[in-house]
């Protein structure tokens, strides 16, 4: 490990501190549960892992978490506070180290949180060099997914099996396909149908460890009997009906401009008769306080079909890269995560968005 700095990863801590973000360092070897439980499939088979005395540890694969847990550890846990870091991070890649130098953002506590999106894009943009250059800009929004799945009435499960899908890059079509039986899981799914939850997680996991089964790709009995519960909550829950089927599917072909998609989202939403109007309201603002920071919507392009691949953001969503750079490689890449401080031990929610500036993808552009 070389645990360095470079010259580009000092620059942009400086341009952040000096934006209010306060430096912080977090330890290179973190509880590895933490990231098995919150980074999603993607992180899991990248984590470099170790065990200890204690218990088993990771090299840290990334830095919202470490800072999350460091910001519940200080005086400061709650109330408003930003912070920035720079160094190394590790995790299995295709090709080349797993070692690689990463910067990043977090800002926790802040109840204006369209404010604080459009503070931690315009931010991560100003600090290498991007905000007046070439760069793309692609945004999401997980909330008003998740607001219209509500509308829509179906289950919580339908947000994660959307996101997951969507992060894997399968179609629309392929992810609103009815839930196909695999195998021999049919049995326990059908076992757990109309079942009360806390008898079926038990049910599921007994029978786990009456496998001797204590842990599978990464996860406890408790956490693949979860998996079970989800899958037999698509399995048991009505087909979508071919008027939500259509909606959704108009939904996620938007994109473009900004303020051109949010004009079709409102039009989608009435044709439709779902009341998205606070959501839309939120999702206007937001925009409002990227341009009153500089940002140019023109260079940015909002798609309704947008997912990050960490499983804990829960709102505005975006990644930036300058012109010419392979689209699969964002250089900057970020968004809002209220739910998981609470994940870490956090006694209620506590509004929190960041990004990860990815050093090795600037390509001199700073």
């Amino acid at each position: 490990m070389s645990g360095g700095r470079d010259e580009k990863g000092e620059a942009i801590l400086r341009k952040l501190a000096a934006a209010g973000y306060a430096p912080c360092d977090p330890d290179v070897l973190q509880p590895a549960s933490v990231f098995l439980a919150l980074s999603g499939e993607d992180m899991r088979g990248r984590l470099l892992l170790t065990s200890g005395g204690s218990g088993d540890y990771c090299l840290r694969p990334e830095f919202t978490i470490p800072v999350s847990l460091a910001y519940l550890a200080s005086s400061r846990a709650g109330a408003p506070a930003a912070f920035c870091c720079q160094g190394p991070v590790f995790r299995q890649r295709s090709s080349g180290s797993p070692e690689f130098p990463q910067a990043g953002l977090e800002n926790f506590g802040r109840a204006d949180r369209e404010a604080a999106d459009a503070e931690v894009l315009a931010l991560s943009l100003e600090a290498v060099g991007g905000a007046d250059g070439a760069w793309r800009v692609r945004m999401g929004d997980a909330g008003l997914l998740a607001a219209l799945l509500e509308k829509l009435k179906l289950p919580p499960i339908w947000l994660r099996r959307m996101r997951s899908g969507l992060a894997k890059g399968q179609t629309i079509a392929e992810i609103l396909a009815p839930v196909a039986e695999r195998g021999d899981h049919s049995g326990v799914l059908a076992a757990l149908d109309g079942a009360d939850k806390a008898g079926a997680r038990a049910l599921v996991e007994d029978l786990l460890r009456i496998a001797g089964i204590s842990a599978l790709g990464g996860r406890t009995p408790a956490e693949i009997a979860e998996r079970f519960l989800e899958q037999s909550a698509l399995r048991s829950s009505a087909a979508l009906d071919d008027d939500k089927r259509g909606l959704l599917s108009e939904f996620f072909a938007i994109e473009g401009q900004p303020d051109e998609a949010s004009g079709a989202l409102r039009a989608l939403f009435s044709r439709a008769r779902v009341d998205l109007d606070a959501a839309m309201e939120r999702f206007d603002q937001r925009l409002n306080f990227m341009a009153a920071r500089g940002v140019d919507l023109d260079r940015i392009v909002f798609s309704a079909i947008f997912a990050r691949n960490l499983d804990y953001y829960t709102g505005f969503v975006f990644e930036a890269s300058p012109e010419g750079a392979a689209p699969d490689r964002p250089a900057i890449g970020g968004g809002r995560y209220d739910r998981l401080l609470s994940t870490l031990g956090a006694k209620t929610d506590i509004p929190a968005v960041g990004a990860a500036i990815f050093l090795d993808r600037l390509n001199g552009a700073q």
